[in-house]
């Protein structure tokens, strides 16, 4: 059931807080960089910080640097929270939305519901989640993974980054090591709002994704070894070629991938030869695998399918293959009561909706393990992120956080909606 309260965010306080916190972190070529642990991250969590200050919010810091602005009422101390949120850090030359927008939405939501005197019956609380690009310290969705049990704060905090920074040092040198421990609050429900990072709502015109599940991902390293030889000299039918044997896996990824009907991606994103010479074969390449599937049945199929092929390949080829798993995470089935909340609140807007996979590793994978879990997309011009050029439109910016506005004022008075 959908209540009547019939709510609108601040959408200009909304809008301008996204401007303000997509000016952090712009260097001397206007390029917005903001890694984890560094000195612009430090100034987007402060301005974060002073808006949850200024919302009235209890703001507590975990040892892993994760920020919760938090909304007590007088009576619902006691109750696991309804928890909005993204992140804040960036990849390098990034655009203005990816995880931004979820956490000032999720500020926005309690801004409003605050002014209009709702009176939620269990805190609702907006986190920003240390490290989700995994740009600088490894593993990506590092604060929520930690905050769900999934990996040590201890071990995350002794991570070295790409600049031979101790991540623990640096969240101590920026101010942003905190004394609560991870997993301080198990929420009732997480809910994480995003731009979709893709395509498919801006070219289908649908402004809001009601997001089911999210695809199971799985890295490999594949090293390749074969023999230099001579470009001109060796003839093709006696060459140990690593070079040939690694396009031949590139192209069996495509097929593999087209004859599934849209259900696997396959992605090779980095590639090295050895010696890496205009004029020698080459005796070495180093490629990685990205494979990602919504059915955890169809990515165990697709790794043994490759580790199969590659055998095949080793022996046909005469070359040495060996693989090493770098990333594996099982695909996550999303709260199927919050994800009919998305579509009920969507269709009572007029908005239309659709449910959708995400493509994309998000804190909700993580938040999966502990509580109900869902994700509201907006659409992406042209499907572009990672990129100056990612762009949503203000409109709908503003429905996806009414949208999510309509959702959380749900569940924090509709106690029998999800199992608490």
């Amino acid at each position: 059931m959908i209540s009547k309260l019939n709510l609108s965010i601040n959408s200009e306080r909304l809008l301008n807080r996204l401007q303000e916190l997509g000016r952090t972190g712009l260097d001397d070529d206007n390029k917005r960089t903001r890694l984890a642990a560094s000195d612009a991250d430090k100034v987007g969590r402060d301005l974060l910080f002073t808006w949850m200050k200024e919302a009235g919010l209890e703001v507590e810091i975990d040892r892993i640097g994760n920020i919760f602005g938090i909304w007590y009422g007088t009576e619902n101390r006691n109750e696991a929270p309804i928890m909005l949120g993204s992140h804040i850090d960036t990849v390098i030359n990034a655009g203005m939305y990816d995880g931004c927008y979820g956490v000032l939405s999720g500020l926005e939501v309690i801004n409003t519901l605050k002014e209009t005197g709702f009176i939620p019956s269990r805190p609702i609380a907006v986190a920003a989640f240390t490290n989700e690009e995994g740009v600088r310290y490894q593993p990506d969705m590092m604060g929520s993974l930690v905050y769900a049990g999934g990996l040590s704060a201890d071990e995350a905090l002794a991570q070295v980054g790409t600049d031979g920074t101790i991540l623990r040092e640096e969240l101590e040198r920026i101010g942003y090591a905190g004394t609560k421990e991870p997993g301080f609050l198990t929420p009732h429900a997480y809910i994480e709002l995003h731009i979709e990072q893709g395509p498919i709502l801006d070219k289908m015109g649908i402004p809001i994704g009601a997001v089911e599940n999210l695809q199971g991902i799985s890295w490999q390293r594949i090293t390749i070894e074969g023999v230099a030889n001579h470009a001109g000299t060796t003839p093709t039918d006696m060459r140990r070629d690593a070079g040939l044997a690694a396009a031949r896996v590139i192209t069996y990824l495509r097929d593999r991938a087209n004859a599934s009907n849209g259900q696997t991606v396959a992605t090779v994103g980095t590639i090295e030869f050895k010696p890496n010479a205009v004029n020698v074969i080459p005796s070495l390449a180093t490629l990685t695998v990205d494979l990602r599937d919504p059915n955890e049945q169809r990515l165990g199929e697709e790794e043994q399918a490759l580790a199969n092929y590659l055998k095949e390949l080793a022996a046909s080829e005469e070359v040495s293959i060996t693989s090493e798993q770098l990333v594996r995470f099982q695909p996550v089935t999303f709260d199927e009561t919050i994800v009919k909340l998305i579509e009920q609140s969507a269709g009572g807007r007029g908005l239309a909706s659709r449910r959708m996979t995400s493509g994309a590793g998000h804190d909700a994978q993580m938040m999966v393990r502990i509580c109900s879990t869902a994700m509201i997309f907006v659409p992406s011009i042209d499907g572009i992120s990672h990129n100056p050029k990612e762009y949503t439109k203000d409109t709908d910016l503003v429905a996806g956080t009414n949208v999510l506005l309509d959702v959380v004022s749900n569940l924090a008075v509709k106690e029998e909606l999800i199992n608490g």
